[in-house]
């Protein structure tokens, strides 16, 4: 069987559109709006519920077919201001995991358009750089012009788009606009040849923060079978950590990370389907970290899940990077695993 072509220039340019785009955990409506004009011509239903999440539905309708939820998540990393000092610079507060070295000097963005930079007071020794340490420049001279600008709880995310590098892309929140896209070149796949299932494709909120959005959108949903796409980590840098996930090594079926145990069945269904098709994959286990997964797979009585995943260096960083052929391949797993019965029990 060969693996389903994948237009890679439309993958590409997907991710370039969804990356930049302001959308930080509570704060994802321009984010959402992006998505929902891109995917109402390829489903049956497009709804947001209470919490944020944008849910699209393509239904299957075949005798025996499943309710399957799959989830990426379309929030990013942030901050928010907390203090307005009498200068006009900003002290801020994360929204998700930032590091103090990776913000210093970076540009950042509000949902306004305000730009402004992250600076650092004067620090004795280098070791004392930490968040509290950190304020955002937005060029006011007092309080009083900043407080035009921004206020108190004005999220910001850092100022930047996606640029080639290689065979790769580089940029800010490819974690997870990459598994966006990756959804939405799914459901291109699904209007060739379609789904037997009702799947319910979410790109949710808050995934940043705690799982928040999958969490409530799986348990409106009830799905008998769930799966996320997002990115992971690698060990492929100099002196990097000791992991068996590459970029360029093809989508990676995820046995197990801190928030989730794949189901056997899933995982098996993954494997055997990227080899019956020719897709390149690699298998991966993170000693840390979580997706959307982790809190749709102990929703009410338990869903069976699992989690198809994207290689990436740089995770929450501006210049976060990864192979699209990666993402392809991503794409390609999932829309042929869609196409399976899915009988899933216990193993």
């Amino acid at each position: 069987m060969n693996p389903p072509t994948i237009d890679l220039t439309r993958l590409k340019s997907l991710i370039a559109e969804l990356a930049p785009a302001f959308g930080p955990s509570g704060e994802e409506g321009p984010i959402r709006e992006l998505i929902a004009a891109r995917v109402r011509p390829l489903v049956d239903e497009v709804r947001t519920d209470a919490l944020g999440n944008l849910i699209a539905v393509k239904r299957g309708g075949a005798s025996g077919a499943r309710r399957v939820m799959v989830s990426a998540h379309m929030d990013e990393i942030g901050v928010i201001v907390t203090h307005i000092d009498d200068d006009g610079f900003l002290r801020f507060a994360p929204v998700g995991a930032m590091r103090a070295p990776v913000l210093l000097g970076q540009r950042v963005m509000f949902d306004d358009g305000t730009v402004g930079t992250v600076g650092s007071e004067k620090l004795d020794d280098p070791k004392d750089l930490k968040l509290d340490r950190l304020f955002i420049d937005i060029g006011a001279a007092s309080r009083k012009e900043a407080a035009e600008r921004v206020r108190i709880g004005s999220m910001a995310v850092y100022a930047q788009d996606v640029r080639a590098a290689g065979r790769c892309l580089t940029g800010k929140a490819l974690d997870d606009r990459s598994g966006c896209a990756a959804l939405i070149e799914v459901m291109h796949q699904l209007q060739a040849e379609p789904s037997p299932h009702d799947v319910y494709f979410v790109f949710s909120v808050q995934e940043e923060v705690g799982l928040r959005g999958a969490r409530t959108a799986a348990y409106a949903i009830e799905p008998d079978v769930a799966f996320a796409v997002d990115v992971t980590a690698t060990g492929d840098i100099p002196k990097g950590e000791r992991l068996a996930v590459k970029v360029g090594g093809g989508a990676a079926i995820k046995i197990k990370d801190r928030s989730l145990i794949t189901h056997p069945r899933l995982r098996r269904l993954l494997i055997d389907t990227a080899e019956a098709c020719g897709i390149p994959y690699q298998l991966e286990v993170l000693p840390y970290g979580g997706t959307d997964a982790g809190a749709v797979h102990l929703t009410r009585a338990g869903v069976p899940s699992g989690v198809i995943s994207i290689p990436t260096r740089y995770l929450h960083t501006p210049g976060e990077m990864l192979d699209p052929h990666d993402v392809a391949a991503a794409a390609a797993l999932l829309a042929e695993a869609l196409r399976n019965p899915l009988a899933v029990g216990p193993d």
